[in-house]
Order: structure tokens, then C-alpha cells, then sequence
């Protein structure tokens, strides 16, 4: 995959709503005692790449002010997942309501941070720039921007600690800054869900606490967040609700009862690999190229 420009990356209004309505899930987990209408709903979804299967009959919830950590090998489809959520990829069957509204009703509502590998760091813009990219869901592309999209993009990077770098060239920034960037620009359109595309891949553990803590604040805003990640030490710690993911849901449930040996085995297989560094615990397949040399980057703040 070619890197994109930062202006390029997918935002809330880049897409149609995909979702054929059809499904073949029985329910949606409810959650007992809950009566508010969850961030994010999603029942009995498929999708298919060239006719293969890329995730199978996937049905899950996530309450407003969650965090759910989504867990799997590399392409076990979690990228996939957040994609279809924001509407980018097409679902094959099943359907995915966000605040119960179809995504093409709320997709203004979502922010989505990508893979930072799939950025193009050398285009010659901004941090402030970047953040205030995050406004075009709102404004649109061609309109010019109003006082109101500026102080957006102010607040955002004043939430993610790196306002002092808003004149700096994106292509100056270290590992933690560009995350941070990054999620400024998802958060400039203030959104009420968050998708993270592994947002702390190659973060040492104080950069990764670092940027834990502001979703923490997030949360405690009142943000729904779902993120992906190989961190298993994340999820157990900072996640409400874990999901293990290979094309179809393993397991979905509190960390405490996702986050055993029987059922990452089943996750990962008999190719389970097991990482520790720096005290974080990170899962793996044998086979997969993501070995712990892209765990440690210091990524500065």
C-alpha cells in the first residue's frame, strides 16, 4: 500500500454507507441494565475481498464511554473492521448502526485514526495544517475555513499536548508526535466515536502510557473508543471490553474473561508468540512480520 498525503486520509464523509441490510446474526449481545443506545452496533457483518472472505458474521456492541480493544493477528481483519464501521469498505451482509443511526446518518460523528505507516510523512504541510484537515467533514472540501474550524483544530491539538508544534513540518515529528497528530486531526471534528487504527505500534511503554492517558481524558469526555492493537497489556489495563478477532468474532467480554490462555490460542493459533518488552505484553504469530523490532521506538511526546 502506497502511503497517502495527509489530506488524503479517509474522513467521515469520504464514503457512502455500504451496508446491504442483510444479516444472518441471530442478536446483538445486550448488556443488561443498559437502556442508553449504544455508540456502536454492529450485527452479523460480513465482508469479502475478490469473493474471500475478510471477516465472518461479526456481531458485537460497545456502550457510549467504552473503550474496546480489538485483538488478532495480522490480517485477521481489524483494520477491515474499522474501515467498514466508517463506511470505506463495503459490507457483504449484516449491518453496523453508529449512536442507532445507519453510518451514512451519523458519520459525521466518527473520528478515525489510520495506520501511521500509511501516511505520506514528507508532504510539505503542518501540524496545524493536519489537525485543521479534520474540519472538511463539516465544512467540505472547497469552503473556506471559518474562525470556529481554526479554534476546533486549536482545542484538538491542546487535547493531545503538541499545540507548541503547530508550525512544524510533519515530517520533522517523532513516533508519539505523529500519533498525536494524527488523533488531533480525527478529534478537530469532535466526534463521539473514535476508531484507532493500531495508534500505538512502535511506542516504547512511557509513550504508550503517554498516549493512553489522553484517551483516558477522552473517555472521560464522554468519547466511545475502539481501538486495534497487538498490545495485550493495553487492553487488560485501559479497555472496558476486549474483543478477539481472526475473520470472526472469538470472543467478546470484559478483559478478564477475553484475555485467557484458551482463548488467544484460539485467536492466534498454534502459532501463538508471546512478547514481552519493557513490562507490555504483546501477542503475535510466529509467521507474521511484526516482529518485537517494532516495539520501542521512544517516540517522543
Amino acid at each position: 500500500m502506497q502511503p497517502v498525503k495527509p489530506s488524503e486520509i479517509p474522513g467521515p464523509d469520504d464514503s457512502h454507507d455500504r451496508t446491504n441490510g442483510h444479516s444472518h446474526a441471530q442478536n446483538v449481545v445486550n448488556e443488561p441494565g443498559t437502556a442508553a443506545t449504544p455508540a456502536l452496533t454492529i450485527e452479523g457483518l460480513s465482508v469479502r475481498y475478490n469473493g474471500h472472505p475478510a471477516l465472518e458474521d461479526v456481531t458485537l456492541r460497545v456502550s457510549k464511554g467504552d473503550i474496546l480493544g480489538i485483538i488478532g493477528p495480522n490480517g485477521a481483519g481489524k483494520s477491515t473492521l474499522l474501515k467498514t464501521v466508517l463506511g470505506l469498505v463495503p459490507a457483504w451482509q449484516g449491518w453496523i448502526r453508529v449512536l442507532g443511526e445507519p453510518v451514512a446518518n451519523n458519520r459525521r460523528q466518527v473520528g478515525y485514526m489510520p495506520q501511521v505507516e500509511q501516511v505520506d510523512w514528507d508532504f510539505p504541510v503542518t501540524v496545524g495544517d493536519v489537525a485543521l484537515m479534520g474540519r472538511y467533514a463539516r465544512r467540505g472540501l472547497l469552503r473556506r475555513t471559518t474562525k470556529e474550524d481554526r479554534e476546533a483544530a486549536e482545542d484538538s491539538l491542546v487535547r493531545v499536548g503538541i499545540l507548541d508544534l503547530r508550525n512544524r513540518l510533519i515530517g520533522e515529528l517523532s513516533g508519539g508526535q505523529r500519533r498525536r497528530v494524527l488523533l488531533a486531526r480525527a478529534l478537530a471534528n469532535q466526534p463521539d466515536l473514535l476508531l484507532l487504527d493500531e495508534p500505538m505500534a512502535g511506542l516504547d511503554a512511557t509513550a504508550q502510557h503517554q498516549f493512553l492517558d489522553i484517551i483516558d481524558r477522552l473517555r472521560e469526555g464522554g468519547a466511545t473508543v475502539v481501538l486495534s492493537t497487538h498490545d495485550l497489556s493495553c487492553v487488560s489495563q485501559r479497555c472496558d471490553k476486549a474483543a478477539c478477532l481472526n475473520r470472526r468474532l472469538v470472543a467478546y467480554g470484559t478483559p478478564e474473561e477475553v484475555l485467557n490462555e484458551d482463548v488467544l490460542g484460539e485467536t492466534f493459533g498454534t502459532h501463538l508468540l508471546l512478547v514481552h518488552v519493557d513490562g507490555q505484553a504483546y501477542a503475535y504469530q510466529h509467521h507474521s512480520h511484526a516482529p518485537p523490532s517494532d516495539i520501542g521506538d521512544s517516540g517522543g511526546k
